[in-house]
């Protein structure tokens, strides 16, 4: 594109930005402004802690207090984001929360090994994302469009049997599976598929939240919701660090590194959208600045039993929709979450979901994410000929080894651990194959015309 269209775009965007990022509005308007930003993703916030916490088999109060932990470094890592400390963030309107990515690969390590050693490998792989803020230009060539899409399609399609599971109720139970779990999880999505596809705007972006609430309202009268845990629950208490302890196993870091490389490229993401919504393009020590942010909140989540947190994609279409990206708006949102974090009976309440619920909304949100890395691999690949293999080869090894991980049962218990990771399998898969495979005149980036699905040119 040529530097006249460039400030063409650029005036159109800051035509439509009602409060730049610098812009404070008055505080009667920055409030409620805050707290949409907090409702739109409030919901992944909370759900991807829970599906981690129930999968790994923990408890009614772990599970609330991993909740409860989850909202507050998220809300702290927010205004390090917004605010920066040091060389520590972007300067930027980024709320941070626990990443998609990170789901599977927390679920492998925390069934084979426990919550410790899920903390101890958040905490001691987290440089690897600081160091791809300074390193970028040098390894932004082994991560096309091709192979992150590929890895994002990998994490919404080993998450599918958990969105099924829960969608059915509790595994081992009398009432697994029965036409009132499979029922209220069928109305929780036709709710935030109806709403997604019958309204525009905020109601469309927090449409999953909206079928949430009403999933919460129609399990009462189904004897679905238990809110026993709530009336226990304090008021307010503070964190306690490393409250689960450490372990370091060597195959639990390795997951959790490839998982914080895979993160960075949709931080990097993130920050181009939140900054072109604003006509122009991220400087060096914005993208730098969120990555280490990235990291470095990481570690202290690991440290303060929370999982890792990274920029959330909903805040870039949240901002690209309103016009709001004023840093100040963002900041409320955090403080916001840092309330929550307090108050367990918060925490109480939303580990209360009943399980078809979850799984309705699941199967909505990891669809979602699947259709995301669709996206990213049409929109920056050329379908050629080795692009299909690759594709192919890599989706097949990763849902493989994720779906019949039985089939690898004779390997050593720590080769296991990576070799069942369909995140680990599938992302490495793509990336050895881009890197090797000979491209005949083709790339891995966009081309500007030419039929969508192109032979080699031999």
């Amino acid at each position: 594109m040529s530097d006249g269209n460039t400030a063409q775009d650029s005036i159109k965007n800051e035509d439509l930005v009602e409060y730049g990022i610098e812009d404070t509005p008055e505080f009667s308007k920055a409030l409620p402004l805050g707290v949409q930003h907090l409702l739109a993703m409030f919901l992944s916030t909370v759900a991807l802690p829970l599906v981690i916490a129930s999968a790994i088999g923990l408890g009614n109060s772990d599970t609330t207090y991993i909740v409860q932990m989850a909202l507050l470094v998220a809300g702290v890592a927010t205004l390090v984001q917004v605010y920066q400390i040091g060389p520590i963030g972007a300067r930027l309107p980024i709320v941070m929360g626990t990443s998609a990515i990170f789901v599977s690969p927390l679920i492998s390590v925390g069934t084979e090994f426990g919550l410790a050693a899920i903390f101890g490998a958040v905490i001691i792989a987290a440089p690897i994302e600081v160091l791809i803020g300074y390193v970028f230009d040098d390894i932004e060539r082994l991560f096309p469009p091709l192979v992150t899409g590929i890895v994002v399609m990998l994490v919404g399609l080993t998450l599918i049997p958990i969105a099924l599971q829960y969608s059915a109720g509790t595994p081992g139970t009398d009432t697994f599976g029965s036409l009132r779990n499979l029922g209220l999880a069928a109305l929780v999505f036709a709710v935030a598929l109806g709403v997604n596809q019958l309204f525009d705007g905020f109601m469309r972006s927090a449409a999953v939240l909206v079928a949430v609430i009403i999933g919460y309202l129609a399990a009462i009268p189904l004897g679905l919701l238990d809110l026993s845990a709530v009336g226990s629950a304090a008021w307010f208490s503070f964190p306690r660090p490393l409250a689960y302890g450490l372990s370091f196993e060597p195959s639990a870091i390795l997951i959790i590194g490839f998982a914080y490389i895979i993160t960075s490229m949709e931080t990097i993401g993130d920050i181009s959208g939140t900054t072109e919504s604003v006509g122009r393009q991220p400087r060096t020590e914005e993208t730098q600045g969120g990555l280490v942010a990235d990291g470095v909140m990481s570690a202290v989540a690991g440290i303060f039993n929370a999982f890792p947190n990274t920029s959330f994609s909903q805040n870039v279409g949240l901002i690209s929709f309103t016009g709001v990206a004023s840093r100040s708006v963002v900041g409320i949102a955090g403080v916001f979450l840092i309330v929550l974090g307090l108050v367990p009976k918060v925490a109480a309440v939303v580990s209360a979901m009943p399980n078809p619920v979850l799984g309705g909304a699941g199967v909505v949100l990891f669809g979602m994410i699947i259709s995301i890395g669709l996206r990213m691999i049409a929109q920056g690949a050329t379908l050629t000929q080795r692009n299909l293999t690759i594709i192919a080869v890599s989706l097949v090894i990763g849902v493989g080894v994720e779906w019949r991980s039985d089939a690898l049962a004779q390997l050593p218990s720590e080769a296991q651990v990576l070799a069942t990771s369909g995140l680990i399998m599938g992302g490495v898969t793509a990336l050895v194959l881009n890197a090797v495979l000979p491209e005949n005149g083709d790339s891995g980036t966009p081309s500007v015309m030419g039929d969508p699905i192109a032979e080699d040119d031999d």
